[in-house]
């Protein structure tokens, strides 16, 4: 049954909060984002319309993160990845991290939420709930249960997360804040290549399960 008109509104109207939201975060970030300015963005009324989507502001932020990353999306199903091929996996999460890239807002709420995590622990600990702290621990399940099956290498596989998830980071900082003279050229799609290519030759298991 397709959803009614009331559904239909109401989802409407809770993304166009959740867009609004997402370039306010970007702009002033989520300490000084102000319900008036989110509403304004918007296109709502009331700053008190709010609430009647959202439970709060760490809420709303929590929806925008959710919908402009679509690695958590990923992440969400994440007992459906456990034993798929760990080649399959990384360039599904690698792809979905880069897509980032393409929307500068999103990119712009990211960096802004990162400075603001270093001054302010508060924002780093809603940052970190929300974003690394369900990614890191899906990867660490992930590589544990490949490890058990004898997929890739024994080790410890936090430190095989940091490994995997460096490169990326370094790919980001490199096109958006230390940029670099081959920025232009370096294709992501070549970018995720490279990095899953050196990580699983150091951790595939040669002739594994």
């Amino acid at each position: 049954m397709p959803p009614s008109r009331d559904e239909q509104d109401y989802e409407s109207r809770r993304r166009q909060i959740i867009d609004g939201a997402l370039h306010v975060f970007a702009g002033k970030g989520f300490e000084k984002a102000t319900n008036r300015e989110i509403a304004s963005a918007a296109g709502i009324g009331s700053p008190g319309l709010i609430y009647h989507y959202f439970k709060d502001k760490r809420d709303l932020f929590r929806q925008v993160v959710e919908t402009y990353a679509p690695a958590l999306q990923l992440i969400a199903r994440g007992d459906e990845m456990m034993d798929m091929p760990p080649r399959e996996v990384l360039n599904l999460l690698a792809s979905t991290f880069i897509t980032m890239l393409d929307n500068r807002a999103t990119m712009s709420m990211f960096k802004m939420m990162l400075g603001e995590a270093v001054r302010r622990p508060s924002v780093g600990e809603i940052f970190n709930t929300i974003g690394p702290g369900r990614g890191f621990p899906f990867l660490v399940r992930y590589f544990s249960h490949q490890m058990d099956k004898g997929t890739l290498r024994r080790m410890d596989p936090g430190a095989a997360v940091r490994c995997f998830i460096g490169p990326l980071i370094a790919y980001m900082l490199t096109k958006e804040v230390f940029v670099q003279a081959d920025t232009e050229t370096l294709r992501p799609e070549k970018m995720i290549e490279t990095a899953v290519d050196i990580f699983l030759h150091g951790m595939e298991v040669p002739g594994g399960k």
